[in-house]
């Protein structure tokens, strides 16, 4: 398998993550979506990240259709709890997690694609506003409730996370006080010293790590 997409991406991590703890081998090929436009094109028409490249050579996007495929050939190992109770509480931790992403990097490029002059300031205004929102949902759930983490007890709800708390943080610093969400900041510290976080630091490296 080809993962392919910049690990600044909370998607592309996310699933870089999943899939070294779900013991999947895969290759990472760190292209942008803007720096290599055209050579991302070529294996994607979409330009979309993350792009996995499965091994009968379809292609397959969007982060939770590829972490399904991860999970189906990862089977038994899951990253999902089977308790229906248990599953829903992660699926809803999930769900904020990735509206977290989602705003953060509406944030981003608003800031970073958007002529200043251009910039439209109640929209922005809304979007940060739904991204504290999604921060203190999660907050919530996660407050004394922070587990010790390993390997063999890390599920996709931790991952999502902290995924989505790092890139907030890294991206908009200005935006997004630690000792606001101290739940979320305890959580992500303890799973960036996992072997599969510190293998795919957010960032513009490149995976090289092995299953």
């Amino acid at each position: 398998m080809q993962l392919i997409g910049m690990l600044d991406s909370p998607y592309v991590r996310r699933v870089a993550i999943s899939q070294q703890l779900l013991g999947l081998r895969f290759e990472h090929r760190a292209l942008s979506v803007f720096s290599t436009f055209d050579e991302f094109q070529r294996i994607n028409p979409l330009v979309k990240a993350p792009t996995l490249i499965c091994d009968d050579c379809t292609v397959l996007i969007d982060s939770g259709l590829i972490l399904d495929y991860a999970e189906t050939l990862a089977a038994p190992r899951s990253l999902m709890p089977s308790v229906l109770a248990q599953r829903t509480q992660s699926l809803r931790r999930i769900g904020l997690a990735l509206a977290a992403c989602e705003k953060s990097v509406q944030v981003v490029y608003e800031h970073e694609l958007r002529p200043s002059e251009k910039l439209h300031q109640p929209w922005l205004d809304r979007v940060t506003g739904q991204l504290h929102a999604a921060l203190q949902a999660l907050q919530d759930e996660w407050e004394g409730l922070v587990p010790e983490l390993s390997e063999a007890n890390i599920d996709q709800a931790v991952v999502s996370t902290a995924v989505a708390w790092q890139f907030a943080v890294q991206m908009l610093p200005e935006l997004i006080d630690p000792a606001r969400y101290p739940a979320l900041a305890e959580l992500s510290d303890r799973a960036e010293r996992l072997t599969p976080f510190r293998a795919a630091p957010h960032g513009l490296g490149t995976f090289g790590g092995s299953v």
